[in-house]
């Protein structure tokens, strides 16, 4: 059973389901360790000082942003969420898209949504009215400190949060030297794209994620083994896990479709978010210029 990583609940309309947020992938390569040769001790990462070149305690590190003049602003993690607490709780939707305009560069991480508390009625509601309406959700929503784009997806009996790239994280192609689009960029042939054409269809078929697999993956493991059974290995001495995560409540509130689509104007769809967005813009630093040198 994977780990809770996030509390908090799907906010549409006026309507809130709580979920629990759960990691929807695992890593599935090989994981080395640094070790030392000469005594297989680990080898991690140390916080430094950078100036004294003194290793300190992770309770003394806070959040700095560095402004104009080279000071820093500090925030702690506390201030941070009173800064903006509605979006540190919440999965907000604010707009329904169909699946396909999202391009597959825009995707990032999945993630699973599971009801908690009484929210079982409310996860169904939404699940399946999506399903209806053969539609996703986009939202945004904040995790470790950070605000992500995401799309909240109906799959088969889960809601899944998949996040996604912000558009100005796409870099545009424009900076590559790509030939044009069409077939006559390269003068290419009516027979070579024929040919081409029926090699793709001759290959095309149902997708099926369960026939491919790791291949290196199996083979390092193969190695591994391999050095096993032939007495091969080092005694280490394992590392410390952090801690998990604080929970948070949120209070389920399911009687407030009908209140929501009153409150609904056409054409408001992007208002509220370019409000939030205008109003973030005013309270959040200035870059300098000097910082973007740096």
């Amino acid at each position: 059973m994977p780990r809770v990583i996030w509390k908090g609940a799907i906010s549409f309309g006026l309507v809130h389901v709580p979920v629990a947020l759960y990691p929807a992938s695992s890593e599935s390569g090989i994981d080395f360790d640094w070790l030392d040769k000469r005594s297989m001790d680990p080898v991690g990462y140390k916080r430094i000082n950078k100036r004294t070149g003194k290793e300190i305690d992770r309770t003394n590190i806070v959040k700095g942003v560095k402004v104009e003049g080279g000071d820093y602003v500090v925030l702690g993690d506390d201030e941070i969420k009173a800064a903006y607490p509605k979006t540190t709780q919440t999965i907000e939707i604010e707009a329904f898209v169909q699946a396909a305009e999202i391009a597959f560069t825009h995707l990032e991480k999945p993630y699973y949504l599971e009801p908690i508390g009484k929210g079982e009625k409310v996860y169904v509601l939404l699940r399946e009215a999506m399903l209806a309406a053969g539609v996703i959700g986009i939202a945004r929503v904040v995790m470790h400190t950070k605000e992500h784009l995401a799309a909240v997806v109906p799959a088969g009996p889960a809601l899944m949060l998949n996040t996604l790239r912000w558009a100005k994280e796409i870099r545009p192609w424009s900076e590559l030297n790509l030939p044009a689009e069409g077939k006559k960029a390269v003068q290419l042939k009516d027979n070579e794209l024929k040919m081409a054409g029926q090699l793709i269809k001759d290959m095309t078929e149902a997708w099926q994620p369960e026939r491919y697999a790791d291949r290196f993956t199996e083979a390092v493991h193969a190695l591994l083994e391999q050095r096993i059974e032939a007495g091969k290995t080092e005694k280490v001495q394992p590392l410390e896990e952090g801690a998990a995560p604080a929970p948070s409540n949120v209070v389920d509130l399911t009687e407030l479709l009908a209140k929501s689509l009153g409150n609904r104007k056409p054409g408001s769809n992007s208002a509220p978010a370019k409000k939030a967005d205008a109003a973030a813009a005013r309270k959040a630093p200035r870059k300098t210029a000097a910082r973007k040198r740096a």
